[in-house]
């Protein structure tokens, strides 16, 4: 007698997507719920650990094709929600990694889950599916929407404040970058002020739309590596006058754009020091230049021991009109360490400064490698004299070449003076046997002049060996990351206020100073505005450097390497501060999925890290926020005098540093710049610096980003711009600034207009008629912005990377705005050679012959 058979249930086969997706969440659950496990012994979120249980369960339940794992799911993403909500509340970009990836994996759960052995009712999961999808295209679509905008409480300064230089002071003898004509960009930032002011108003927020090209020109001068020239050009009378990359020294038509002449110093690549930056010229006019007659009455003179006579003035003349040889001169300071002086109308070299044309600011610094000592920022002239700074190659030695400030003849090139701040008692060049003192600190950005007071403001930086502090001296550590004001008569200081004592953090001073007449009860005081890269914002007397707005000493975390060594205290402005008013937290880390949010979580658990001014250190990483990228960087601030408003945009992000052991950096092979072979280009500032003479290396994470995918660790913004009370410091409002169209994973640009708050380099210029004009940003535009309310008004896309400070003039009735647009290798923007005008389109009656 046969069994009867029993009746099997039937084996519904597994869908290939429930296959693949059983697979994925499986190794998603082992990945997230290792690394969350390692972030919970960290004394980190223990959501992860267990999101990651929730991923592997889900995951083996479908492989067994069995509806469980849907419901597992489901419950992960409600728990997901709700956590979310708990530790982001309503900050959007915090949304983004933690519920964008499990919306994802939920859709095409959704629409397979019918498919399953006990199959999910079509009807709820094709909705629950609709449902992800709508969830997801409105998050994305709310990433366009407008985050981070903040509108202070201060009222808009409608009334004219009138905050700038007196116009009733004394203008003998000034020079065009002292009082500009109204049409004129005179200096780097427009006048000696240096306020990036424009009194020009043709171009307004209503018509500011219509903006078009005018015309483009291209120097022809594109570094292979290093790229980034920085540039703003001068315009005096008909001409606009700019460097190269390397130096080449070019004057345009300013109506047609059109080459004018061409000086070429000849420049080698190897003395292009971290950057092939020339952020401008000066340009100097002589009060007076001798005339035969002069010299044969001077030389009478001298025979009846008579003083000599004045010699006959000369009187300023356009660009282009007869006047004598080099009595109106474009002045530079090169990679290689020599400053330059051509005529202005010819492009000649003056054969009366220095030598031929040319002075060696290296003499008296001993060994020189190329690329250690290079001039990036345009001199200061004050009363005749060209003083100039230096960049030293950060990072390579303790006894890099000095940091020495020099003053020259603006006529003769002949060396007037020199501060080494070792050897105060010097006023000139050391003994042959000897050289200026090694490794000490420099200024590598732009000074600011004084003509009425005869002082010159040098915006410190820091000792060579930027993060070790045991071997400074005293005067070293006196004058370091300090506003520095040189009696320009005598060379010796008159005044200093240092911004960050000890300064191991890379916080050098690069932003130059603003001189400004600056409103009080008892009237306007001469003040000088210094920005840091802190992100700290001091006003100070500048006849003595005393402070006239409100700062306070407060205590910051000690210990590193060097305890012994940190100060107890730091300064703390209470006037502005460009930083935000909180710490990084595990919360602030960012990423696009879960797990390289994570990454990012661990690496912040495991760094060393309490808060502002966290000293660094070697058994592990440390964390500097903000980086040495500011705050407040070279760009500097932009005031409109009239109605007293500043307007800054800043960086907001951290640094992710460590220090190396010598021992250890010598396994690395880390070794100085000069004996780095040919062929190797060195990464970003930092990114494994030698600090030979030290104990220890410098290994700097900029930025802080992951290895592989190159995003950064902390969450959108990176970078905004403000507007700024002159009178009271309080914010009038504070935008996210810069789109990620040339952003993305893996080094992939975008091209999604999304504002996320991008790193800037470069500096803003305000107008009369309340205009922002900026490039800055790592997304190529230059844009208009309303100085009122901080909305954008027009942007347009450049050919390069905007990484230079605009400027505008006008000529024969037409206003231009101006961009040098040559990108940025550490900002990773494409490279170039472009400088674009922009003007109003062609009004009747308004022509270039008019």
């Amino acid at each position: 007698m046969s069994a009867t058979p029993q009746s099997a249930t039937p084996v519904v086969p597994r869908h290939p997507l429930v296959t693949v997706l059983a697979l994925l969440l499986v190794v998603l659950g082992l990945v997230i719920g290792g690394l969350g496990a390692w972030l919970g012994q960290l004394g980190g979120s223990w959501y992860y650990a267990i999101a990651g249980v929730g991923l592997l369960a889900s995951g083996i339940l479908l492989w067994g094709n069995r509806r469980s794992g849907a419901l597992v799911y489901a419950l992960l993403f409600l728990g997901t929600l709700l956590w979310t909500w708990w530790e982001s509340g309503g900050d959007y970009w915090r949304w983004v990694p933690r519920l964008g990836m499990v919306t994802a994996l939920g859709i095409v759960l959704a629409f397979v889950a019918p498919t399953l052995r006990t199959p999910v009712p079509k009807r709820l999961s094709r909705s629950a599916g609709c449902v992800l999808i709508l969830v997801f295209v409105a998050a994305f679509a709310l990433a366009f929407a407008p985050h981070g905008h903040v509108d202070g409480r201060q009222p808009y300064p409608e009334a004219a404040l009138s905050a700038g230089l007196d116009p009733t002071r004394d203008t003998t003898g000034l020079q065009p970058a002292d009082q500009p004509a109204e049409e004129d960009w005179s200096a780097w930032g427009r006048s000696n002020a240096a306020t990036r002011f424009s009194p020009l108003q043709q171009i307004t927020p209503q018509n500011v739309g219509t903006l078009q090209l005018a015309w483009q020109f291209r120097t022809g001068d594109v570094p292979r590596t290093r790229w980034g020239a920085e540039t703003t050009p001068l315009k005096i009378g008909n001409r606009l006058y700019l460097c190269s990359a390397r130096n080449q020294l070019i004057a345009l038509d300013a109506a047609s754009g059109n080459e004018v002449w061409r000086f070429d110093p000849k420049v080698r690549d190897a003395s292009i020091p971290y950057t092939a930056a020339c952020r401008g010229v000066a340009y100097y006019e002589q009060p007076s230049a001798p005339t035969v007659a002069d010299a044969v009455l001077a030389d009478v003179a001298a025979d009846l021991a008579l003083p000599a006579p004045p010699p006959t003035p000369v009187s300023r003349t356009a660009a282009g009109a007869s006047r004598p040889f080099c009595s109106a001169r474009i002045i530079e300071g090169t990679l290689d360490g020599r400053l330059i002086a051509v005529d202005a109308d010819t492009g000649r070299p003056c054969a009366a400064f220095g030598n031929n044309g040319q002075v060696d600011i290296t003499l008296g610094m001993g060994e020189v490698p190329p690329g250690y000592v290079s001039i990036t920022s345009p001199p200061a002239i004050v009363r005749g004299l060209v003083i100039t700074g230096h960049q030293v190659l950060d990072g390579q030695r303790r006894d890099a070449p000095s940091g020495v400030i020099q003053a020259y003849d603006a006529v003769t090139g002949k060396l007037r003076w020199a501060w080494d701040m070792d050897q105060p008692e010097r006023s000139g060049l050391p003994p042959r046997d000897q050289t200026y003192t090694r490794g000490t600190p420099n200024m590598w950005t732009t000074a600011t002049g004084d003509e009425q007071l005869g002082l010159v403001y040098l915006p410190m930086g820091n000792s060579a060996g930027d993060y070790w502090s045991g071997s400074r001296t005293e005067n070293q550590n006196r004058y370091a990351t300090s506003l520095v004001a040189l009696d320009v008569t005598t060379g010796k200081p008159a005044w200093h206020f240092q911004a960050v004592r000890k300064d191991v953090w890379d916080y050098d001073l690069g932003s130059q100073a603003s001189l400004i007449d600056y409103p009080t009860a008892a009237g306007k005081v001469p003040a000088i505005l210094l920005p840091t890269k802190q992100g700290d914002l001091y006003i100070l007397d500048r006849r003595n450097g005393q402070l006239l707005t409100p700062a306070e000493e407060r205590p910051v975390p000690q210990g590193g390497v060097e305890p012994e060594q940190r100060s107890p205290t730091q300064l703390f402005s209470l006037y502005h501060t460009l930083r935000r008013d909180h710490d990084l937290t595990e919360r602030d880390m960012w990423g696009l999925t879960p797990i390289d949010q994570l990454v990012c979580r661990i690496q912040f658990r495991k760094a060393h890290y309490e808060g502002f001014y966290t000293p660094p250190t070697s058994d592990r990483h440390s964390i500097q926020y903000p980086g040495y990228n500011g705050g407040s960087d070279w760009g500097s601030v932009a005031i409109d005098t009239r109605r007293g408003i500043i307007v800054a945009n800043y960086n907001d992000m951290p640094n992710y540093n460590r220090l190396v052991p010598r021992a250890e950096a010598d396994r690395k092979g880390w070794l100085p710049r000069e004996q780095i072979r040919a062929d190797n280009k060195g990464g970003a500032e930092g990114a494994g610096d030698p600090q030979v003479g030290t104990p220890y290396a410098i290994d700097v994470n900029a930025g802080w980003r992951l290895p592989f995918t190159g995003l950064l660790c902390k969450q959108p913004p990176y970078g905004g711009i403000r507007a700024i009370d002159l009178r009271s410091g309080k914010l009038l409002w504070d935008r996210p600034f810069g789109s990620a169209r040339g952003n993305g994973p893996f080094g992939i640009r975008s091209g999604l207009p999304i504002e996320i708050g991008t790193p800037n380099n470069g500096g803003a210029v305000v107008t009369a008629s309340g205009l922002i004009f900026i490039a800055a940003a790592t997304d190529d535009l230059l844009r208009a912005i309303d100085l009122k309310t901080g909305k954008e008004l027009w942007h347009t896309k450049l050919p390069a990377g905007g990484q230079a400070n605009p400027m505008m003039y006008a000529q024969n009735g037409r206003q231009y705005v101006v961009i040098v647009a040559a990108g940025h290798h550490f900002m990773e923007t494409p490279k170039g050679d472009y400088v674009m005008a922009y003007a109003l389109p062609h009004l009747q009656g308004a022509g270039e012959g008019d």
